[in-house]
């Protein structure tokens, strides 16, 4: 049996059980106001109640298409103003996409009154306006983005400090972000841009103070965050190097408490070592430094810190010397340790030993420094023809890389 049948005599059913309803008792339904009355049976009441409710439905359905269809007719609607704002907005940001930064502009700008969400158009207006160099047209676009979508006062600031840093606006860009991060302290991205806008301005203590809540928050690879603390550690040292040498005696060693206040871990880096002790030496502390060196080099060797310790003369340099000796048995051929050795046996006067050392790192690897102290030695030793022959290696070392040129004969030669 189909549903339409079933359907067709559910319907007569409720109509005979309502005739019969209605045939049994019609009630009776009296309406009376001040002179005027109604009477008339319940059923009939209840029909034209309905009866009215269907017309209002009918009339209201009617409103909202004739309202519906003027949206549609009209071209200065709201519905279709903000259509054609929403087209010519999606023409503007292809424009952007391809760079065509003088129609995205005028396209953002245009739609943007009537665009569905204005700040985007602004924000992208912004950014054309900035691509084209007019910076006063990109501030205006920004204030109008503030003023339409003030909710979005975070948005805005950061596209405002990223392209006042683009521009090299940095101290504009400071006041920005300093205000982002006080009002949105939490505000990640702002965090990020705050550090690389101190990396910028070399403002070391200040991005010194965000290092740990940059790696909290692991705002940049592990790479990129070793980076950055390696270089403000070390433009650190290097900015107490430079105030220790204006200090007063007594005072404390500027470089030194730099160094101590650094991460535990940091002051295992060999790097870092090696500015430290430069700095050092750069005043004159040549004890503290060796030490320093000394105690780097047992726990990891590093040719840079071998080097290093070679140019540092300590309070004993015998006892350097022997324990540079020890190096040796790990690793005997080092060019690097050898040069190094070969000086520290200058500083106790053993030549001949110098002379060896010195010779076995040219071996190991002909590099100028090692020339230069080779030909110093020989020089002094008396030795002036190995003295020359040195210096000829060494300034072969410096000419390599020259192109192939015509040059005359020697004398006593002639061309043919």
């Amino acid at each position: 049996m189909s549903k339409s049948y079933l359907a067709v005599l559910a319907v007569l059913l409720v109509a005979a059980l309502l005739g019969m309803a209605v045939a049994e008792d019609p009630g009776y339904l009296l309406i009376a106001w001040r002179n005027m009355s109604i009477e008339t049976s319940i059923w009939v009441g209840l029909a034209f109640l309905l009866a009215l409710w269907l017309l209002l439905s009918l009339l209201r359905a009617v409103v909202r298409l004739l309202n519906a269809s003027g949206r549609r007719l009209n071209p200065w609607s709201r519905h279709n103003l903000e259509r054609r704002a929403n087209l010519i907005t999606t023409r503007g940001l292809l424009e952007f996409a391809e760079g065509h930064w003088s129609n995205a502009l005028r396209l953002l700008k245009r739609s943007a009154p009537h665009a569905e969400q204005p700040l985007i158009n602004y924000l992208a207006a912004a950014r054309a306006a900035h691509e084209l160099e007019d910076f006063p047209e990109c501030d205006n676009l920004l204030r109008e983005a503030y003023e339409t979508t003030p909710g979005a006062d975070v948005a805005i600031a950061v596209t405002q400090a990223q392209l006042q840093i683009a521009r090299g606006q940095l101290e504009q860009a400071l006041a920005t972000l300093t205000r982002l991060r006080k009002e949105h302290p939490k505000h990640l991205y702002a965090l990020k841009l705050m550090g690389q806008l101190y990396a910028k301005l070399e403002d070391w203590n200040s991005l010194e103070q965000l290092l740990p809540e940059l790696r909290r928050h692991k705002l940049l690879h592990e790479a990129e965050q070793q980076g950055m603390e390696q270089r403000v550690y070390i433009a650190l040292l290097v900015q107490a190097g430079q105030r220790g040498k204006h200090q007063e005696p007594g005072q404390t060693d500027a470089v030194t408490a730099v160094w101590e206040r650094l991460p535990k871990l940091a002051r295992h880096e060999p790097a870092l070592i090696e500015a430290y002790c430069l700095q050092l030496r750069s005043l004159g502390k040549l004890e503290r430094c060796e030490e320093t060196l000394r105690q780097a080099l047992r726990h990891a060797f590093n040719e840079r810190l071998v080097h290093l310790y070679g140019m540092t003369a300590g309070k004993d340099p015998a006892r350097q010397l022997q324990t540079a000796e020890h190096w040796l048995a790990e690793h005997p051929h080092n060019a690097a340790l050898l040069l190094a050795l070969g000086r520290l046996a200058l500083q106790n006067s053993l030549w001949g030993k110098a002379r060896e050392y010195l010779e076995a790192s040219f071996a190991s690897k002909r590099d100028i420094q090692t020339c230069a102290e080779l030909v110093r030695l020989l020089e002094h030793l008396g030795e002036q023809a190995a003295s020359q022959s040195m210096l000829r290696q060494g300034f072969g070392l410096m000419v390599k890389d020259l192109p192939e040129m015509p040059l005359p004969a020697a004398q006593g030669l002639t061309t043919t």
